[in-house]
Formats: structure tokens, sequence, C-alpha cells
């Protein structure tokens, strides 16, 4: 669903730009299908190497800092997000306006019309060399106390968007900070809804991004 702005609603999304990791590890984003327009926060520019409103980002733009091992996959995802209505999520590499390669995974949901009709998708680039870098001294108190059900949601990440285990954790601390959840609770949370996705396809990534980017709104109050 949209708002009046035309922002994804707090039920689908968080509002661009809201990410609570440093900037240069998480930038938001919106494209809209008919028009095949690209907004871009202010840490988006800044990870592509740009300041907020120096260029317009269009696909082209876009393509053009891609790996060139990446490109065509990401041109591929693009156009199935058009053609089907897809969000446009995926894990690539791209080299930004300095020359500096990042490796990032791109979370994301689609945005609804008032009729329940895809009209575009929102959502997240993750800086993966940038999330591991983060200090995480704070939150290792909870991974002992609670290190089954952490192990069981990160291997869940893993098998899902084929990462590390290093970067599955930071994904989940990730969500953590920018919900204001425990971590050991969001873990929790992700297990008991995994039975709600459907079985192998292409569809379930885009499923599962939905459930990781919306699990603060289904934890149950303590």
């Amino acid at each position: 669903m949209v708002s009046p702005d035309g922002f994804p609603t707090a039920e689908s999304l968080p509002s661009p730009g809201e990410a609570s990791l440093p900037s240069s590890a998480t930038g938001s984003f919106r494209f809209w299908f008919a028009t095949e327009r690209w907004e871009w926060s202010p840490e988006l520019y800044q990870m592509h190497g740009y300041q907020p409103g120096e260029i317009e980002p269009t696909t082209e733009l876009l393509l053009a800092h891609k790996h060139p091992d990446d490109r065509e996959h990401v041109a591929d995802t693009i156009n199935r997000s058009i053609q089907e209505g897809n969000p446009f999520s995926s894990r690539h590499r791209f080299i930004d306006a300095h020359g500096v390669e990042h490796h990032v995974m791109v979370v994301a949901d689609r945005i609804l019309d008032s009729d329940g009709n895809p009209v575009g998708t929102a959502g997240f680039y993750i800086d993966l060399s940038e999330v591991e870098r983060m200090a995480l001294d704070q939150k290792l108190p909870e991974v002992i106390e609670a290190r089954a059900v952490i192990e069981q949601a990160k291997s869940i990440l893993m098998r899902m968007y084929r990462i590390s285990a290093d970067q599955a954790f930071k994904i989940l601390v990730w969500r953590s900070q920018e919900t204001n959840v425990k971590l050991r609770v969001l873990a929790a949370q992700l297990i008991a809804e995994l039975a709600d996705v459907p079985p192998p396809s292409p569809a379930i990534v885009a499923a599962f991004d939905h459930i990781l980017l919306t699990l603060h709104l289904r934890v149950p109050e303590e």
C-alpha cells in the first residue's frame, strides 16, 4: 500500500532514509514501474560516490555502475520487476564514482496501489563490506545467551541469500537496530514465520524479503 505522498505505508516498508546503520552501510530507494523512475535516499547517492541530487538516478546510470560480471544479472532483475511486478532484490557488485568496488545486497518489497496492484518496488541497499566493519560488542551478551535460536536464524539467511555466516549475523543485527527489537526475539520470530514461505521457487526470495523487512510489526509485546 502507498500513502498519499507515494511512500509505502508503515505496514509494508520503513520510509527511505531511516536506516540506523552508518550512512555508508545502507541506502534506500524507490522504483516506479510505469515511468521507470528511481528515487534514491541521500545515503544511496553517497554510496555511489555522489552528493545527494548531484545526478538523476536512471536505469542506465544504475547499470553503468554495476560490475561488468554482474551487469546482465541486474538488468534481468530490473526487467522482471517491470514486467512481472516483482521487487527489485539482488546481490551484486557495483563500482562507485571514485572507482571503489562495493558488494551489496538489495532487500526490497513491492509498493501496491489502493487496489492491491504492484506499482513499484522499495527497499534498501546494504553494503556488506561496511556492515562487516560495524562494532558489535554491545550485542555479544545476547548472542551468547540465545546462541541456538540466532544460529538457526543465521542459517535461514545464509540459505536464502547465499551469504556467509558473518554476513547473515550482521543482517540480523541491522534489523534488530532498525526495529529496536532484541536480536534473539527477532531471530525467534523469523524462525516461527518460516512456515509461511512457499516451496523453493523464484518467488521465495521476494516472500522472504517481505518477512525480513516487516518482522518487527508482528513481534508479540513482552
